[in-house]
């Protein structure tokens, strides 16, 4: 389904969104390959293509490292963060319209929050040097709460800035399965922001869920709601 198809008729405007980052807000896939790759290499395996990449990391390193790395996993992971910590800044880039979306639901009075995989002591730098830390109540990263997205913990913990909790009147905005599983677990609204529309049956497990192809495109949906 997309954003011009009847499922949206009878939304209405939400008390809270909530965004995953990287691929949904901003760029940062070029950094998040190449400390990824510096761990693989050192661990003995071959290196991903950027699109393996943006495909198949969608989970916190505390959850998927263990699985990637056996038993070395914490030496995988310190390798990753001391690679990625040492230039993620440099190559982080808003998506196109991801600022404008961010302002027009500031202006309406929408609590927004970021509930996201990437550890939140570099997502909360990255949110004050693009500027936007001023958007968000909160910020939620991997192991800012007892268990990563998909669990609801992150989610809870992010609506803990505006006193709400997770129901039908919160919009979880993601570009990932695991996203729309999140907001699904969780009781959001499931909000996919992907140029690419919903493969068929790709998301059969996920009622209600509304699709954007763009920030530009949900941007245009709250200047009518």
């Amino acid at each position: 389904m997309t954003a011009r198809s009847s499922t949206t008729a009878g939304l209405r405007r939400p008390l809270a969104v909530l965004f995953d980052w990287d691929n949904t807000l901003v760029d940062g896939w070029g950094v998040i390959a190449d400390a990824l790759n510096t761990a693989l290499v050192a661990m003995g395996h071959q290196p991903w293509t950027l699109q393996e990449t943006r495909e198949r990391v969608k989970a916190s390193a505390r959850d998927s490292f263990p699985v990637m790395f056996g038993a070395r996993w914490r030496e995988a992971e310190k390798i990753f963060y001391d690679r990625f910590q040492s230039h993620h800044l440099e190559h982080l880039a808003a998506m196109p319209g991801a600022e404008a979306l961010l302002a027009n639901l500031a202006a309406r009075g929408v609590y927004q929050g970021v509930v996201s995989n990437k550890r939140g002591s570099f997502l909360r730098k990255e949110a004050e040097h693009l500027g936007w830390s001023r958007f968000f109540g909160r910020v939620i990263g991997a192991g800012d709460a007892p268990r990563d997205k998909p669990a609801a913990e992150p989610v809870v913990m992010a609506l803990e800035g505006g006193a709400m909790a997770p129901g039908p009147e919160v919009w979880f905005v993601g570009d990932t399965d695991l996203d729309m599983v999140c907001a699904r677990d969780s009781g959001c609204l499931p909000v996919l922001i992907r140029a690419d529309p919903p493969r068929p049956g790709e998301f059969a497990s996920i009622g209600g869920m509304v699709h954007f192809s763009s920030c530009d495109e949900l941007r245009q949906l709250f200047d009518k709601l």
